[in-house]
């Protein structure tokens, strides 16, 4: 893999490590390296564990590129959005190790994946659009309302409140919250489990548990992106 992530194989889980020496910025280079990523776990028939670098997941989509060409923008946006999809439809098992920071494309990726174990720490997870000048995207709406719990989906998109790790454990945006030095045990041991499912029947229960979801994603990407 390109040098923005590494890829590293064991027997039943390939880890994927997102790390561009900074916040993990969602940059339009950083999202083909993902898709390409996610294309070799296809191809090595494991179940995906993604991670990101201590300190932080993702800080989110690239601000910079916003300011440049709108054409840049929608490819940006496009390769996210799909990204999204493709972790909530990816017929293999996908866990999240949040290794920081998530925040807001970052926590995306959270609300579609299988299984998130999150470090503990000074930490801010959440959907902050509106309080750095920006709409939530109707595919991101899509997703938070499938993911979040009820009394935490409205208040956190319209507001942008931000969840340390125990709150966002309690939003739905991690599943598990455990000490930062366990985290990479912990989920490894996580993806380890999910290796155990038969994923036949993974990929299958998936489709149908989440086929009116999805059915509701990929209209929500095209009329965004329209």
């Amino acid at each position: 893999m390109p040098e923005l992530i590494t890829y590293r194989r064991s027997d039943r889980v390939s880890t994927i490590t997102m790390d561009d020496g900074k916040v993990n910025v969602f940059s339009i280079a950083m999202l083909r390296e993902l898709h390409e990523a996610f294309d070799q776990v296809e191809r090595d028939g494991t179940v995906a564990l993604l991670s990101g670098r201590p300190g932080c997941f993702s800080a989110g989509f690239d601000l910079n590129v916003f300011q440049g060409s709108q054409e840049d923008a929608l490819v940006m946006l496009r390769l996210g959005a799909t990204l999204a999809e493709r972790i909530l439809s990816f017929p293999a098992p996908v866990a999240v190790a949040c290794t920081g920071h998530a925040y807001p494309a970052g926590a995306f990726l959270l609300m579609a994946a299988d299984t998130r174990i999150g470090a503990d720490g000074p930490f801010r997870l959440g959907l902050n659009e509106v309080r750095i000048g920006l709409t939530l995207p109707w595919f991101a709406i899509v997703l938070a309302r499938h993911r979040l719990s009820p009394a935490h989906f409205d208040h956190a998109a319209v507001t942008g409140a931000m969840f340390d790790p125990a709150g966002a454990r309690e939003a739905g945006l991690l599943d598990t919250v455990v000490d930062a030095h366990e985290l990479d045990a912990c989920a490894l041991a996580a993806a380890e489990d999910l290796a155990t499912l038969d994923r036949a029947a993974h990929a299958a229960t998936k489709r149908r548990a989440r086929q009116d979801v999805l059915t509701e994603l990929r209209a929500a990407i095209e009329s965004e992106l329209a």
